[in-house]
């Protein structure tokens, strides 16, 4: 069988030495390697099951697991793992060398279709909300073959990865994807519902997602010297420094070689695992940046935006870099988000949320439209509870992230037609898509449909809706599976009503426009076209009756609600007993992330800043009593301000105690959303009174004595 040239990766230093359609996914067991290893009766097997959404039967798994060995084996590969998603945030894997016994005192690679499709680790470290005991330790991982094998080189070898999806021995969830893609066939099929009432018969509709990834990067060696930025991923303690991000000078700046030099390396990872990075730019705070891939399926880009997170990090190390993925790693500036940007397209790739030049001909497009604002109107406040975590907490609300009020934009265009329908007029989509610039050498700017609201935190950007409140360390499987399970339970609904106006005597065409403008009189509560930061805004949201969850405490209540429940249940994305445990899981990651933080506060103030305060003060002191011995008046000022440096030194040391106690009380409490209130509330507060004192303390202490780097050495531009 004929096999394609593999380009010899490891030669390649600068990404323009070749062309990158030449190498991407190289490192991946991708569709055309497929096509090229496998017999075509069976890669017509493959692709059938893969559409079908159908177990590939034993005797095609044999034949693609021994296709995929052998491409392993060429590239150098000893080990395999089955690649999955725990709920911890993070990827787990298992490695297993390809031997087995051929002979007394002799091996020989191997690889069955059964070790691909299925593998058992131990599922009783990993965290399980009380689904199962501890002592039920056996777990599954099955092989997801919609999303590609791909090998991760090490420093002596490489190792093939499986994604796979990871449940309990009795079938349930204990992982991110499970829910992810049954929430995928459920859209799917209301979907494939929906458009045979337009004449499109679609076999699949395929959610789609093109994550946003920001970051922080800071020098390796400072961070390391931090403890709080090694153990928590952010700063807790920090005094401002003389320059933040008041000149807006790093948004979309030139990049620094240095940082250039990094992006370009995880770029080259990226390729080569067919992660297709497309966008890479400064942000807006001191050190701030952002990397933006190409729409792909949304289980694809789950993967792959997991794999991107590893990536920054490992590739960071490796030039000097700790890759800071927390939301808000420092005070006083911008902190860091994920844009999710989400579509749905036919199995021909036909985008569902493509306006069309009239889009208020496209009955189509407003039907979809019109599911979607149902989604978000029904199902806000679990949008909400989805994105909500310790570290989101200090960026939503605030003047730089989406509010916490879930709220859709739509552009002046398409809220002109919307409000046209719900008044029973002819639409009128003519609205000036032209700029003229008035400069005779530079063209004429066709506008897009929608402006960009980035107070908006679920706006509409043309062809797609984007997502922009969701955490940047989060793991983007479980907004992609609220907003999946949302819109499909909203379609669901949709079709019910057409079916029922159809019945009734009903023209489609005509049928189609009641069942379009019921739903836009029904969600105009949650389209809001202005500023979502302001005052007024939170004041008219709970005038609508739109839900504000300010905080996780809040949001965490919202997946108690029936409705929440039941648009998982229904569909079957998520029994009770899984849903349950995932809030029991949010609560505890919610406590440890506060419990951690205050702990290394508490260390890093007794331990480090002040014994440096108290060294601070007995030096100053001793100078001063230096003066005075040689007969130098010293000043009333220099005294008073030794004297509010002690009283503040001795403030900070109250407000230790203080935390030390609100944690050991948090602790104490048995009921697991009374002990999370605790930590949100009380450890959370002393929390920041202690900080706010510090951070004077800082300010005031001699700089060669003060025990951490300081928040402009951190955020100084790295060249």
């Amino acid at each position: 069988m004929a096999k394609t040239q593999a380009l010899d990766t490891s030669s390649i230093s600068r990404l323009d030495q070749t062309r990158i359609s030449q190498y991407f996914g190289c490192n991946t067991f991708s569709e055309r390697t497929m096509r090229e290893r496998l017999q075509k009766d069976v890669h017509k097997a493959y692709r059938q099951a893969l559409k079908r959404g159908e177990a590939l039967s034993p005797e095609v798994a044999k034949s693609v697991a021994l296709a995929m060995k052998e491409w392993a084996l060429e590239r150098g590969c000893t080990h395999f793992t089955h690649w999955f998603l725990p709920m911890t945030g993070a990827t787990a894997e298992k490695h297993d060398a390809f031997i087995t016994w051929d002979e007394p005192g002799q091996v020989v690679e191997r690889f069955s279709g059964g070790q691909l499709i299925q593998g058992e680790p131990d599922a009783s470290s990993f965290p399980s909300g009380g689904l199962r005991a501890t002592f039920e330790a056996r777990g599954y991982t099955a092989w997801d073959p919609a999303s590609p094998a791909f090998i991760m080189e090490g420093p002596l070898g490489k190792t093939l990865c499986i994604p796979t999806a990871f449940v309990g021995y009795h079938g349930e969830a204990l992982d991110h994807k499970v829910p992810l893609l049954r929430s995928m066939e459920a859209l799917s099929r209301r979907s494939v519902e929906a458009l045979r009432h337009f004449g499109v018969n679609a076999e699949a509709v395929v959610a789609q997602c093109g994550p946003e990834q920001e970051y922080f990067a800071v020098d390796l060696e400072l961070a390391q010297q931090r403890p709080d930025l090694m153990f928590a991923n952010r700063t807790l303690q920090g005094a401002k420094p003389p320059k933040g991000q008041e000149l807006e000078d790093h948004y979309f700046g030139s990049i620094k070689e240095r940082v250039l030099g990094f992006m370009q390396a995880v770029e080259l990872e990226c390729f080569k695992l067919g992660i297709p990075a497309k966008t890479r730019h400064n942000e807006v705070a001191p050190n701030q940046f952002e990397i933006a891939p190409i729409y792909e399926a949304a289980n694809l880009a789950s993967d792959h935006n997991q794999l991107l997170m590893e990536l920054l990090k490992s590739v960071g190390e490796r030039h000097g870099l700790a890759i800071l993925l927390h939301e808000k790693p420092f005070a006083g500036v911008n902190g860091s988000g994920k844009h999710v940007n989400w579509s749905l397209a036919t199995d021909e790739g036909q985008n569902l949320l493509e306006p069309g030049k009239t889009p208020e001909e496209n009955l189509q497009f407003l039907y979809f439209l019109s599911a979607t604002l149902k989604a978000i109107h029904t199902h806000g406040g679990l949008l909400r509870a989805a994105i909500a975590s310790a570290g989101n907490d200090h960026r939503l609300g605030a003047n730089e992230a989406p509010p916490a009020i879930m709220s859709a934009f739509l552009g002046a265009q398409l809220s002109h037609i919307l409000e046209a329908i719900e008044k029973g007029d002819a639409a009128d989509a003519s609205i000036q898509r032209i700029l003229d610039l008035g400069i005779g050498n530079l063209p004429r700017i066709e506008k897009d449909a929608t402006d960009r609201n980035r107070t908006s935190p679920f706006a509409f950007t043309g062809n797609k809706f984007e997502f922009r409140a969701v955490g940047s360390s989060q793991p983007i499987a479980l907004p992609l599976t609220v907003i999946n399970a949302a819109v499909a339970e909203a379609l669901e609904g949709l079709n019910a009503r057409l079916e029922a106006e159809i019945e009734a005597g009903k023209e489609p065409k005509a049928a189609i426009m009641v069942v379009v403008r019921q739903a836009i009189i029904e969600t105009k509560a949650i389209r809001f076209e202005g500023n979502g930061y302001s005052d007024a805004w939170k004041v008219e949201a709970e005038r609508r009756g739109l839900p504000h969850a300010k905080d996780t405490v809040a949001a965490l209540r919202i997946w108690k609600d029936p409705a929440s429940k039941a648009v998982f249940s229904r569909s079957g994305i998520l029994s009770e007993g899984e849903l349950e445990s995932r809030l029991h899981i949010r609560h505890e990651q919610y406590q440890k992330a506060i419990a951690i933080e205050t702990q290394v506060l508490r260390e890093m103030a007794e331990t480090q800043i002040l014994p440096s305060i108290t060294a601070d003060l007995g030096a100053r002191a001793g100078s001063l009593g230096k003066l005075a011995a040689a007969g130098i008046t010293v000043p009333e000022t220099l005294k008073a301000a030794l004297q509010d440096q002690a009283t503040l030194a001795g403030e900070a040391q109250g407000l230790l105690s203080a935390m030390k106690a609100a944690l050991a009380t948090a602790e104490a409490i048995e009921d697991n959303h009374a002990r999370t209130e605790a930590f949100g509330n009380q450890v959370n507060q002393a929390k920041h009174a202690l900080r706010e004192a510090l951070d004077r303390l800082e300010e005031a202490c001699d700089a060669d004595r003060w025990p951490l780097p300081k928040y402009w050495q951190l955020l100084s531009p790295l060249l």
